[in-house]
């Protein structure tokens, strides 16, 4: 057998809720653009595009309670609340219904934005990567397993800095709801058991400054609460 020249990293996972088990996670797909108020805010108006679809690598991921530290290169880092799905069979060409039943549970993650950096790869129709997957731009909470099928519904989706509520919508306002983004998704890739997708956030998006408090919460999930520290 060949040996690897470097030891493998360590796989990443998630904490679950009501057990001692952990999430293995494999990849992680985000979906920007999928609240109609968000588009507006961002300066937008045509919602009837899909979502822009982009990745986070999974060491990307913040759990376990973890202080979050504010990223190098940037001045103007904004919170985006989200739902996040965690797939527990793999999807390709999938159907609405079998999109539901590979939802193996639901967490409450937050997508940490570079917004200087997002607009100056607009400025200039590049891409988003400096601006989405820097470490630490995705702290997630507890996945939260679920018992049946996942059902497209609504659900307060809210989030607050320093106990000022700076984001505050519903579920059900996203333009593509989750079980449809993950049909739309599986056209484009195969997804796998392990993969995490990030289904957009509403508006009230933000800066967020070193000592800041942030407490994310979505209905039906655990709370997601961590502090902006001093750059690593």
């Amino acid at each position: 057998m060949n040996k690897t020249v470097f030891s493998p990293p360590a796989m990443v996972t998630i904490p679950v809720t009501g057990s001692d088990e952990r999430f293995a996670v494999r990849r992680i797909f985000c979906a920007g653009k999928n609240y109609a108020d968000h588009i507006r805010e961002m300066g937008g108006i045509d919602t009837s595009r899909p979502p822009v679809i982009f990745a986070k690598p999974a060491d990307a991921l913040v759990s376990d309670g973890r202080d979050v530290p504010y990223p190098r290169a940037s001045q103007d880092v904004h919170h985006e609340v989200e739902l996040v799905l965690a797939l527990g069979k793999p999807l390709r060409d999938a159907s609405e219904e079998e999109a539901g039943k590979a939802v193996w549970g639901i967490a409450t993650g937050v997508d940490l934005t570079r917004r200087d950096l997002q607009a100056q790869a607009k400025k200039h129709g590049g891409p988003w990567t400096s601006a989405k997957a820097f470490d630490h731009s995705a702290p997630i909470g507890p996945i939260t397993p679920l018992d049946k099928p996942f059902a497209d519904q609504g659900g307060r989706i809210c989030l607050s800095v320093n106990g000022e509520v700076r984001q505050d919508g519903d579920l059900g306002q996203m333009l593509w709801p989750p079980r449809r983004l993950l049909v739309y998704l599986s056209t484009l890739f195969d997804m796998k058991t392990g993969d995490l997708v990030f289904t957009g956030t509403p508006a009230g998006v933000g800066p967020v400054q070193i000592g800041d408090r942030i407490q994310a919460r979505i209905d039906g999930t655990e709370p997601l609460p961590f502090t902006i520290t001093a750059t690593g």
